[in-house]
């Protein structure tokens, strides 16, 4: 009995472990599933679906590959709402980042009366002294203030060229601001006048890097008109300005809709400019047009507060009457109008007496038709040669009886008038004066218009018809360095350079194509150009760089005595290190001997290993596909260099 006591308490025990063992696995299973489903929807909820969830027994692990570290603490964060931070085992990985991205490289160049001041981020393996010592020469000597950052990363293909252009662009600017970066270069600047900035914007234009976006904010102050002037005619049914001008853009606008209202066709425009006589000049040309609308023909010209209205012969009498006393009434105080009804004109038996002055293209100027005296005679022929040039005028113009008081008077205001123009005619009758040609200025019809109105006085009749040409305008004419180098390269294509055997004297049938590629470089005006000579490879090769070089300086100074500005001009020689033909030929050594005429770029900075002490810092290296190469053959009838 004792034994089996013992057996059925043992029995007892060990069932009851077995049970609690059972029941402690299933709560433990119950705990893992629960950890895991409720961890699972949090992170679905949080948008982490990367991530994976297991657990053992109390512990949950958390594996996956976290986009970034942000993200894994996310997890932990979100995970440690459900159960207790202590249970959580991380294995998360985060995922490999690509290399840093290098940073945008950008400067800003401040200059002004005070210095120049360099802002922004640049390469650190830019020659930031060498640079300073190129701005500081571009600014004639202007302190420097360098407040540049550095980055160590590679420098950007276009960096070198647009630097290298913002020197060029503040060695012609006193007050700029220049902002860059690889691929683009934005110049602000002020000009004294307009003039000066279609100059600016020209000049800039031509020297930009082909591959950099230039983007150019030049102001100007606006002109001073004196006389502010203003001319208007409706003529065989069509309407046009002779001359506009006005002190701001809604009285230009103004003006123009007054003028299409009375016929004429969009695109006109008006000279914004200072020295108007009257804040209400728009009220008065809005005015004076509409008054001429109602005649339907004849002209109006106002010459600051004068306003003189001619209509044309034949306008009834009443009309003229009534539209001129209402013109009368309602113009502002300050102007005062001259108006004029011609009589019809009746026939006549005569000719009428006409003086007449043709300008030609190259500057001649023929004169011809009636003059009132032998004296005035004398005075016309003078105050021509004094106006143009004494060897290109051509008198032809006879003594006549019978002309106006005033004659002398119209035909020299005519011809000083016809300075205005590259080309053209002068006609002086009695009753008018007529003006046409073509000019490289605009607004040359405008400022004609204000001078015979001013001369003249009011009343006056005068008819302009002045054409601007853009290839008559010295600035907007002027060939691109591109265009320099490639007319340098036709004239060259059939003729030679040729040298003495041996020397450096240019030969006697040189003298021709120097001449040509003079003309050509006068008419390019200053651009950056390397005169480079080669050679053969025949003789030693120290012989053949001296050689070589001292030809590019005799070609130098060949050009400066014909006059060609060289300031911007280098001589180089190269010897036989660039050979462009096979050297074992007779063809081929005659095309090695050769001057090459080379565009250089700007460049932004020097190398420090190539840039020897002193040097310019711009030229210290000049890649060729930076430069544009018009060959000009220079070598001998014979084998030698």
């Amino acid at each position: 009995m004792r034994l089996s006591s013992i057996f059925a308490i043992a029995a007892t025990f060990v069932a009851a472990a077995v049970l609690s063992w059972v029941a402690a696995g299933f709560a433990v299973t119950v705990v893992e599933e629960n950890s895991k489903l409720a961890i699972r929807a949090e992170f679905e909820d949080a948008g982490l679906e990367w991530t994976e969830v297991d657990a053992d027994g109390l512990q949950v692990f958390l594996a996956g590959t976290a986009p970034s570290e942000a993200a894994r603490f996310k997890a932990l964060s979100v995970a440690g709402k459900v159960v207790d931070a202590a249970r959580l085992i991380d294995q998360m990985l985060v995922e490999e980042r690509d290399k840093i991205a290098p940073p945008r490289f950008s400067a800003e160049i401040l200059r002004n009366d005070g210095g120049i001041s360099l802002i922004g981020l640049v390469p650190a393996a830019m020659d930031r002294e060498a640079l300073n010592s190129a701005i500081t020469e571009a600014a004639d000597g202007a302190e420097v203030t360098d407040l540049l950052e550095e980055a160590d990363y590679p420098r950007p293909a276009g960096w070198r060229e647009a630097v290298g252009f913002a020197l060029e662009a503040l060695e012609i600017l006193p007050r700029t601001k220049i902002s860059l970066d690889a691929d683009r270069v934005v110049v602000r600047a002020m000009a004294q006048s307009m003039a000066d900035k279609r100059a600016l914007e020209t000049e800039l234009t031509r020297l930009a890097p082909a591959d950099i976006a230039l983007s150019l904010d030049i102001s100007a102050p606006r002109p001073v008109i004196t006389p502010f002037t203003l001319r208007f005619l409706i003529e065989e049914g069509q309407a046009r300005f002779d001359a506009c001008s006005a002190d701001t853009e809604a009285a230009r606008d103004r003006i123009l809709a007054a003028a299409e209202r009375a016929g004429l066709d969009s695109g006109a425009s008006c000279l914004i400019g200072l020295g108007v006589p009257s804040p209400r000049w728009a009220e008065a040309a809005e005015l004076s047009i509409g008054a001429l609308d109602r005649f339907g023909a004849g002209t109006v010209t106002i010459t600051d507060a004068d306003i003189s209205l001619v209509a044309a012969a034949g306008i009834p009498q009443t009309l003229f009457d009534d539209t001129v006393g209402e013109l009368e009434a309602a113009l502002p105080e300050v102007f005062a109008l001259h108006a004029v009804l011609p009589e019809p004109e009746e026939e006549e038996d005569f000719q009428t007496p006409e003086f007449v002055a043709t300008l030609s293209p190259e500057g001649l100027v023929q004169m011809r038709g009636r003059i009132g005296s032998r004296r005035a005679r004398e005075t016309v022929e003078s105050f021509a040669k004094a106006r143009f040039s004494s060897d290109s005028i051509h008198m032809k113009a006879r003594v006549a009886e019978g002309l106006p008081e005033n004659w002398p008077i119209r035909v020299l205001t005519g011809l000083e008038a016809l300075r205005y123009l590259s080309n053209g005619v002068v006609r002086v009758t009695p009753e008018s004066l007529q003006i046409s040609g073509s000019t490289g200025e605009e607004g040359a019809g405008a400022q004609i218009s204000g001078f015979l109105s001013d001369k003249l006085g009011k009343g006056a009749q005068f008819d302009i018809d002045v054409t601007y040409r853009e290839r008559l305008d010295p600035v907007a004419a002027k060939p691109t360095p591109e265009e320099c180098v490639a007319r340098i390269a036709e004239a060259q294509e059939g003729n030679k350079i040729t040298f003495n055997p041996g020397s450096d004297t240019i030969g006697a049938d040189g003298a021709e194509i120097m001449d040509e590629i003079a003309d050509i470089l006068k008419e390019c005006g200053p651009i950056r150009m390397e005169i480079s000579g080669h050679t053969d490879s025949q003789g030693r090769e120290v012989m053949n760089q001296r050689l070589s070089e001292s030809r590019a300086r005799s070609v130098l100074n060949a050009l400066r005595a014909r006059r060609v500005l060289t300031s911007s001009f280098v001589a180089k020689g190269y010897g036989e290190s660039e050979p462009i033909g096979d050297n074992e030929t007779e063809e081929g050594r005659e095309a090695n001997r050769r001057i090459e005429f080379r565009l250089i770029r700007p460049e932004a900075e020097a190398d420090a290993e190539s840039a020897e002490p002193g040097e310019d810092p711009g030229k210290a290296e000049e890649d060729q596909d930076q430069e544009d190469t018009a060959q000009a053959a220079d070598g001998e009838d014979d084998d030698q260099n």
